[in-house]
């Protein structure tokens, strides 16, 4: 079976790097695959670290897309991604998540009747004016396997109505949906070891096991919202201060870019803000692993925060991850400084549980076998 994985952002190629290690642990001789970075965020800071760390094939196509509206950045991923499936015979695309990849992967391939396989399928945050809620029900709808992370997601999928959805797809095959786990799992607990080995950012940064605070921002709503990034940032530096604890905030580029046309901004009166470039994922793990508390707006650092069992203040009006709020390990806070403080505070001074939510750490095995048997 040959299978292409479409890729275009970092978060899509730690995905990939599960599936890639099982396909060449496990299924070398049943299943061939061959990766497509459409070049939607590619920096090598960025990505290009990442395959190196990970381990993953060099893609055997890069579109590099580059930035652009959300049509035209879009557009060109759809003709690029065609093409290369016409060029080529697959049996099944491997989609990721969320990101204009990976709509644009959807598309291209339903069109021309390639099956989509989406993983990270049924998630919702019900908010339709996020790009990511438009791109993840369209992939869903495409996709001839939904492949659901955890049982929140079956359970939205089953409220849309795909367990008994008419719809057929190549051969009048009907869509299935499989709860599988979370790939990312897979990883963290594969990877953790090795960051351990790799890492020297707990050295280099001077930081002591569970004395400093991780914090993320990167989302557009934040970063291209002055009045929502001044808010977090000003929590962040109170935050430091009224407790003499460092924060270590790895800066997404366009943050960066934002912050150094802004006057006046928390970051310049505080030296307990400690702000580092991108981290590589060894850095990144390691300083999840060891941090008192994070604080992000990234779905993916959420669920890492709880699998390396750290409580997590999620600075979006929303999330996708329901069940880690749920069992109280998260707090949304949005942007509001005042709720920022309130959920730090709770977190910090009472403990968290962390139960078994997102599989058994197998789930690329078990998605390559459902493909298989599909």
């Amino acid at each position: 079976m040959k299978i292409l994985t479409i890729i275009g952002a970092r978060p899509q190629i730690i995905k990939a790097a599960a599936v890639s290690r099982a396909v060449a642990n496990l299924y070398s001789s049943r299943i061939e695959e061959k990766i497509l970075h459409t070049g939607q965020h590619y920096d090598a800071n960025m990505s290009q670290v990442f395959f190196d760390e990970l381990g993953i094939p060099q893609p055997h196509y890069n579109l590099g897309v580059g930035s652009g509206s959300h049509g035209s950045q879009t557009a060109k991923m759809i003709s690029g991604i065609e093409e290369i499936l016409i060029k080529e015979t697959f049996d099944g695309v491997i989609l990721y998540g969320d990101t204009n990849s990976t709509l644009a992967g959807a598309v291209a391939a339903s069109k021309i009747h390639v099956p989509v396989f989406h993983i990270e399928a049924g998630l919702r945050s019900f908010n339709m004016t996020m790009p990511e809620e438009i791109n993840r029900i369209v992939c869903d709808q495409l996709s001839s396997i939904c492949f659901a992370p955890t049982q929140t997601a079956v359970d939205n999928l089953r409220r849309e109505g795909f367990m008994e959805s008419p719809a057929t797809f190549l051969h009048g095959k009907k869509r299935r949906v499989c709860n599988c786990g979370d790939v990312m799992y897979d990883n963290s607990i594969y990877f953790s070891t090795l960051a351990s080995q790799h890492s020297t950012v707990m050295q280099q940064l001077n930081l002591q096991p569970g004395g400093y605070i991780l914090a993320t921002i990167h989302r557009d709503n934040n970063t291209d919202n002055p009045q929502r990034l001044q808010s977090i940032l000003r929590a962040l530096a109170d935050i430091a201060r009224q407790d003499n604890i460092r924060i270590i905030l790895p800066l997404h580029p366009r943050t960066r870019k934002i912050l150094d046309n802004t006057p006046e901004q928390p970051l310049s009166s505080c030296p307990l803000i400690t702000v580092i470039p991108p981290a590589s994922f060894f850095d990144i793990t390691m300083l999840e692993q060891n941090a008192k508390l994070i604080m992000t707006d990234s779905g993916g650092v959420q669920k890492e925060a709880f699998f390396f069992e750290k409580p997590c203040v999620i600075l979006r009006p929303e999330t996708e991850w329901v069940e880690i709020v749920n069992h109280r390990a998260g707090i949304i806070a949005d942007a509001d400084y005042n709720r920022i403080i309130e959920a730090y505070r709770q977190l910090a001074d009472h403990p968290v549980q962390f139960p078994h939510l997102f599989g058994d750490a197998h789930a690329a095995e078990k998605i390559l076998q459902t493909i298989l048997d599909y």
